[in-house]
């Protein structure tokens, strides 16, 4: 197994492990262990994307990982919504542009939305239902992407991904029904 493959699976491992890590509202990122996994995991999930391209791999999921790297910055700075929102509708829509500049077709399309899922989750405040649909959703259509372009790496991480992602939001809007049955009595 060469250092990238290697890189790309500790990176894989990392991040499922904080999408399977219990998600908690209201704490802070800098102490929260899921934000830590996500934002290690990311990085290394950067450098693997990096080397990976290198060798002849796609763009793309350099994109995704720079993407999911500047989210990181903002979610563990706390910086306010009123900041880190604009900054990423710019740099998604330069990610946009740009891949639909470089390779224009349906995939693309699906890889940006994925992308752009992802994005949104990464900087949604943690332990919410939105944050964990939209790194679901993400997750699910970047996993398909991957499957297309042929990155069982990629593709394995977002499949584990968007499970644990669904297993929280089963989770949470459970506690949401029994929270209200208890209201309502």
């Amino acid at each position: 197994m060469d250092l990238t493959t290697m890189i790309g699976i500790l990176g894989g491992i990392i991040l499922v492990c904080g999408a399977a890590y219990p998600d908690r509202p209201n704490v802070r990122p800098l102490t929260s262990i899921k934000d830590w996994l996500f934002a290690l995991g990311g990085l290394a999930m950067l450098v693997y994307s990096i080397m990976n391209y290198l060798a002849g791999g796609s763009v793309f999921f350099v994109f995704l990982q720079g993407l999911v790297n500047l989210s990181s910055v903002f979610m563990m700075l706390e910086t306010d919504d009123r900041i880190d929102t604009p900054v990423m509708i710019v740099a998604t829509l330069a990610l946009i542009a740009w891949s639909l500049w470089l390779i224009p077709g349906i995939n693309t399309v699906i890889f940006i939305l994925g992308l752009s899922g992802i994005g949104i989750g990464y900087c949604s405040t943690g332990g919410t239902i939105r944050r964990n649909m939209a790194l679901l959703l993400g997750s699910a259509l970047v996993a398909f992407f991957s499957f297309i372009e042929g990155n069982m790496i990629f593709f394995w991480l977002n499949v584990f991904f968007a499970g644990f992602s669904l297993v929280q939001v089963v989770k949470m809007a459970s506690n949401y029904r029994f929270v209200e049955n208890v209201a309502e009595k």
